[in-house]
Formats: structure tokens, sequence, C-alpha cells
């Protein structure tokens, strides 16, 4: 039975970073990597418009941006722990992994965040490191990447861009045309290509599986609250899909009723 949850993600992303350096630990952080004062370093890597590429890998270019959320994370975990008696159980999940290598590396990142957080606070609490497969090769390559993640959450959105070689911003300006050629069934970014996109989940479900039976399985993207999508979900055994909230109650009489399909 698939299980709906509410995606909380936002284009918010430069708020967010904007609010962490805020603090003196994060600035100090940033200004020992950078050797000065971080607006300069800031300008020396700016770019008019990076791509989403590249903003969900600086990660490794720059780990300490990554130390950053994640101290922010375990800090409001543990403060949620001592308030109310029950620790939550953070889901540290890495975007655009492409190789096992790269989510070694950062999960290195977000456990010596986790350590140095526990050790100041003089509390532990449990959590997860995974992973978006965003890109085929993830995919292809999900059971060495399953060594390393306890997860796996689908990012169908760019992980469609990046099987159709289509950017989701120049989509509308031609797929309606190959949509009435038949070329597609329907608009690949609003109901899953089961065929293309649906083959490799499916393939990373299985090979990652393979090496991790417990290996959690979901998919974060528009097509969370698109009632195809979700039965296929069902279909290749997926444990939830995660959906923006006005979506949710769609996701959730879709998923009720794949699951009643499937034991019929």
């Amino acid at each position: 039975m698939l299980v709906v949850a509410v995606a909380a993600a936002t284009d918010g992303a430069a708020e967010l970073s904007r609010d962490l350096l805020a603090g003196p630990t994060a600035t100090a952080v940033l200004e020992r990597r950078c050797g000065g004062p971080i607006v300069a370093e800031v300008d020396r890597t700016a770019h008019k418009e990076p791509s989403a590429e590249q903003r969900k890998r600086l990660g490794v270019t720059y780990p300490e941006i990554y130390e950053i959320q994640a101290r922010a994370i375990f800090e409001a975990a543990i403060a949620v722990a001592e308030k109310s008696g029950a620790a939550p159980v953070p889901e540290v999940m890495i975007p655009l992994v492409g190789t096992r290598r790269e989510l070694e590396l950062m999960k290195a990142v977000v456990d010596k965040a986790a350590q140095a957080v526990f050790a100041e606070k003089g509390r532990t609490i449990d959590y997860l490191v995974g992973t978006m497969i965003e890109l085929p090769r993830a995919a292809l390559m999900a059971g060495e990447i399953a060594e390393v993640g306890a997860f796996f959450s689908f990012g169908t959105n760019d992980l469609t861009q990046t099987t159709l070689g289509v950017s989701r911003d120049d989509a509308s300006r031609f797929l309606t045309t190959y949509v009435e050629k038949g070329i597609y069934a329907k608009d690949p970014f609003v109901s899953l290509d089961v065929e293309g996109v649906g083959e490799l989940i499916a393939i990373a479900a299985e090979r990652g599986t393979l090496v991790k039976p417990d290996l959690k399985l979901g998919i974060c993207g528009e097509h969370g609250g698109d009632p195809a999508s979700v039965a296929f979900c069902e279909s290749v055994g997926l444990d939830y899909v995660s959906a923006s909230p006005y979506r949710v109650p769609i996701a959730r009489l879709a998923a009720a009723q794949a699951s009643l399909r499937a034991k019929a």
C-alpha cells in the first residue's frame, strides 16, 4: 500500500541559504573554507543563471553548504525531541547523485555534521541518509548506490528531463504537438512516461532492493498527484508518493484504488 506524503519542498533554496548564512557558526564555516569574507567568495563563484544540475551538485565543490544544512536539520530535530520527548527521524536526501562515490562523499559530510551536533547537545537521534534518483546513470547503477543509501526517492521531474533530453521550462512550447502527433500518449511532465522513465524506475527498484531488501522507495515530483503515475508506482512496489498539498486528496484516492486493484 502506497503512503502519500505532503511535499514541503519549494523553490526557496536561495532564501534558505541566506537564512542559514545569517548564523555565526555558518559564517565561520564558510569563511574558514574561503579564506576570507563570504561576500568575496560569492562574487567569485557567481553565475548569471546557474543550471539546476550545478545548483544541486554544489555539495561536492562546496561541502560546507551541505554541512550547514545538515547541522540545521539535526539541531532542529534535537530541539523537537527535547521539547516533545519524541525524537523525529530525519531523512537526509542527497540530490542528483550519479555514482556511489558521490553519495559516499556527501554522506560523510552529513555524518560528520550529525556527530558534531550530537557531541555539542549531549544527545543522539536516529537518522537516515539516502538519495534522489534523477539521472539515468543513477537508475542503472542503483545496486551500487544502494550499498550506501538507506532510501531512494525518484525525482521524476528531473528524471524525465534527463531521460527525454527535454527541459521542463521549454516543454510547453512543443510537447502539445508531440502529444497530438502520437509521439507521447500524454505530456510526460504531467503523467509519467511509463515506457521510458518508468522502466528506469523499475530497473532501479529491482537492482536496489536486490542489494538492500529493506530499501525504502518512493517518488517526489508532480507525478505524485497523477492517478496513472500513482498506479504505476504501486505496480513496481514503491512505498510512498510525495505530492504537493493540493494534490494529496487525489493521490490518496489513486493509491487506495491501485492497492485494491493489486489485491483483486
